[in-house]
């Protein structure tokens, strides 16, 4: 029990210590500290790398805040332990946190891939339904209708080109229009 109450005033002493900046205190808190330290940090996050990432966070944590120790409000190596217990949680909750983006990014991924290929394969069994519905048409129509919506012409250009009058095209593409329209089986209006 002496040694016990010797070793407490011990690493309170060193930690005043090492407050002043004292590297040698701070070598010797972590001869006498790490392998409790370690322990805690293992047995809150189990994988060993992850218990020495937090174990070294703790003992950096102890190094800049080693003044904010106060002998009043518990013991040295309880005040380590919690520290390095904070350090551990703080790895269990980023670790997590990580694993969720990773999952939320590899899910979003797999959503984006199969919508391309399904939309791929919507628009290209469209198209052919298109070109089939345009092979109904008259060929005065689906000139008319290519011209103007494939080539982008205005209907004047498109009368210019297949060399009839304005009415006589805008007449082809509404007929074609509705035609098409039957063809591919659009039943509302637009």
């Amino acid at each position: 029990m002496e040694s016990d109450l010797v070793s407490a005033k011990r690493l309170a002493r060193l930690i005043e210590r090492t407050a002043d900046g004292d590297q040698a205190a701070f070598a010797e808190l972590y001869d006498a500290t790490a392998a409790r330290v370690y322990g805690m940090a293992r047995r809150v996050l189990i994988d060993p790398n992850l218990s020495e990432d937090a174990t070294q966070e703790a003992y950096l944590q102890v190094w800049r805040e080693a003044g904010r120790y106060s002998p009043a409000e518990g013991s040295a190596i309880s005040w380590l332990i919690t520290i390095a217990h904070r350090r551990a949680v703080d790895k269990v909750r980023s670790e997590r946190a990580r694993s969720d983006r990773e999952d939320r990014y590899e899910s979003a991924s797999a959503a984006v891939a199969h919508d391309e290929v399904a939309e791929a394969v919507a628009q290209h069994s469209e198209a052919e339904q298109v070109m089939s519905c345009m092979g109904t048409l008259t060929d005065s129509q689906r000139e008319s209708i290519t011209l103007a919506y494939y080539a982008g012409l205005t209907y004047r250009q498109v009368a210019e080109r297949v060399h009839a009058g304005l009415p006589a095209v805008k007449s082809r593409i509404r007929d074609g229009l509705l035609r098409l329209k039957k063809c591919l089986g659009v039943n509302r209006d637009g």
